[in-house]
């Protein structure tokens, strides 16, 4: 049986499960529990140039089947992970794909030309930022904005180049299709959903910083339906994101049209659930009687 899935030339997982972005951090707290050969690859916290602090606290709230969160994207930066984490990251049998920022285009060209290094095996970029130069607005907004920067950082880089989508535009279609003319090799879909929470004792919003994203079981409909509607769009590979907490969620989204899935606020509540997962998608692929993770992936049946 086959469960290794290919997202770009010369980025093939020995399976189809992933770390998210932020909630693995740099995965250090997660091998004192698992072995991180486990996964299929280790997605780490998104970074910048300099180091971040991130918002005022609290940072993290519980919402009825799902999370807020609001850290803010605090980093050590990229000067510390290349020195500090990367060569802890790469003792493990598994792919490295690390997560980056900025808030300039010329800024994202520098940290993908930075982390052109051995033991990257691909970097994931988050265009949910302000561009500070266009007035504010996030680049994963605007497709022309969007298309302009992934092919500048496609020439910044020879790593395979994943673009992570922001999930609030009016055709997602859209954005995925600049991102994939611009250079991606693979998109991840998506982000977390503007939210907030108040709490009715003290008057207050249960975030520092007011307003946060939602993440979780909440998400995983509309996540579920905007993999699917990207993976009809592109021709490239798509990550899927957002509410996946078990390997029957893990199916849906490859089912949709994923070739691949990360887990993100799962793991805080269970960080064993990423053997679970993948146990789980063998004992369907035995069940199913299919000998290849590619059977399953794309055969939504809509008719």
């Amino acid at each position: 049986m086959d469960i290794s899935t290919r997202l770009a030339p010369g980025l093939c997982l020995k399976n189809p499960v992933l770390s998210a972005s932020g909630t693995f951090a740099y995965g250090e707290e997660f091998s004192r529990m698992f072995d991180l050969s486990l996964l299929g690859g280790v997605v780490t916290k998104g970074l910048s140039l300099l180091p971040s602090e991130g918002n005022p606290t609290p940072r993290v709230c519980e919402t009825p089947c799902g999370m807020l969160n609001a850290i803010g994207l605090e980093n050590i930066g990229i000067d510390a992970f290349i020195e500090e984490k990367l060569p802890f990251l790469g003792t493990f049998d598994t792919e490295v794909i690390v997560n980056f920022f900025g808030t300039a285009e010329d800024e994202y060209a520098q940290m993908a030309q930075r982390l052109d290094i051995e033991g990257v095996s691909a970097i994931e970029m988050n265009v949910s930022c302000p561009n500070i130069k266009k007035g504010g607005i996030e680049f994963g907004k605007d497709p022309q904005i969007l298309n302009r920067l992934v092919a500048k950082v496609r020439k910044s880089t020879t790593k395979p180049l994943v673009v992570k989508l922001s999930p609030m535009v009016t055709h997602i279609g859209e954005m995925a299709l600049a991102a994939q003319e611009g250079g991606a090799d693979a998109l991840t879909c998506s982000n977390t959903f503007p939210a907030m929470a108040i709490d009715e004792n003290t008057l207050r919003p249960m975030l520092g910083n007011v307003t946060g994203g939602l993440s979780g079981p909440a998400i995983k409909p509309i996540a579920l339906r905007i993999v699917w509607e990207v993976s009809r769009q592109v021709s490239i590979p798509v990550i899927a994101s957002g509410g996946i907490t078990s390997w029957k969620d893990a199916v849906h989204f490859l089912l949709a049209g994923a070739s691949a899935v990360e887990i993100g606020s799962a793991s805080l509540r269970d960080p064993l659930c990423f053997g679970a997962i993948i146990e789980g998608l063998i004992r369907y692929m035995q069940d199913k009687g299919l000998e290849s993770i590619s059977d399953i992936i794309g055969r939504l049946q809509t008719a």
